[in-house]
């Protein structure tokens, strides 16, 4: 990475962000407030010459009183295989979290995430950055690591995927590691989705197999039969409510109307009779 100098409007600007603020809160908490403030001081005024990862640590070349530059490193202690696991799986459990990573941005619950897992993405203590200087200065942090903490802010504020890097993650892992569970899962889902719609199929198969084998024992003399016996007051069987004949339906014949006369008279004795015996069928008297 280059070296890039802090100047108070961006300082500004970086400490909006909820993560800058959360990477600050604990430098900030330091009691030696002087060494804080030149801290700043270098950081704003360009003293850090030049800044690199290199896996999950910090290098970097800081100006101070002497003519050669101080060499610091800073790391945090990365998280383990089985631990970035357990979070990519935790992660993908919110579409959320994968889309606003994607657009470069923190999501607000994300450290829910890591406590869940037994983790905290930010330091809880100083005791919890692995720093050294190569200044005559014993106390750590020292001005130099210090500034170095502040600069890497501005990285966070650029790259939130700053912080993810220094416990063993770049973005690109995290997301090729989210896609590929996502992929994972729908996969699972249709492979789930296939079989049930299998197990449907065949289970209508055999019904309709049921349905067929039954069907050639069925005794078609017998199919209007109701073996049960019915409750009257349950059930209410009544005859026609009107009087039509088949004569009715059919319309006008050639017949006279003394012949139709007779013939109609005829049909609705036949209907009425028919429709007592049924009756009585259905609710199994005899007449």
């Amino acid at each position: 990475m280059n070296n890039r100098s802090l100047s108070d409007n961006n300082t500004d600007f970086y400490r909006k962000e909820w993560w800058v603020e959360r990477w600050l809160e604990l430098l900030d908490s330091y009691r030696f407030k002087k060494r804080l403030e030149r801290a700043r001081i270098y950081a704003r005024e360009g003293n850090i010459l030049s800044i690199k990862f290199q896996n999950t640590k910090v290098f970097a070349k800081v100006q101070g009183s002497d003519i050669n530059p101080y060499q610091v490193s800073l790391s945090l202690v990365p998280f383990t295989d089985k631990d970035w696991d357990y979070i990519v799986e935790s992660l993908s459990e919110k579409a959320i979290f994968s889309a606003q990573l994607l657009a470069g941005k923190m999501p607000e619950d994300i450290e829910e995430v890591f406590i869940k897992n037994g983790l905290s993405i930010f330091p809880f203590a100083l005791s919890d950055i692995n720093s050294s200087c190569s200044c005559p200065d014993k106390a750590n942090p020292c001005k130099h690591i210090g500034a170095v903490y502040y600069q890497l802010a501005e990285y966070l504020s650029e790259d939130p995927f700053t912080i993810f890097k220094l416990r063993g993650r770049t973005q690109e892992q995290i997301l090729d590691a989210l896609r590929q569970l996502r992929i994972q899962k729908l996969s699972q889902q249709k492979f789930k989705n296939l079989t049930q719609n299998q197990n449907n199929l065949v289970g209508i198969i055999d019904k309709s197999n049921r349905q067929v084998e039954e069907s050639k024992t069925l005794d078609l003399t017998k199919f209007w039969r109701y073996k049960e016996g019915l409750d009257p007051s349950l059930i209410v069987i009544t005859p026609p409510s009107d009087d039509q004949t088949v004569l009715d339906i059919l319309g006008r014949i050639t017949l006279t109307y003394e012949e139709a006369r007779i013939a109609q008279q005829y049909l609705q004795q036949v209907y009425r009779k028919i429709s007592q015996y049924a009756v009585m069928e259905a609710l199994n008297r005899e007449s």
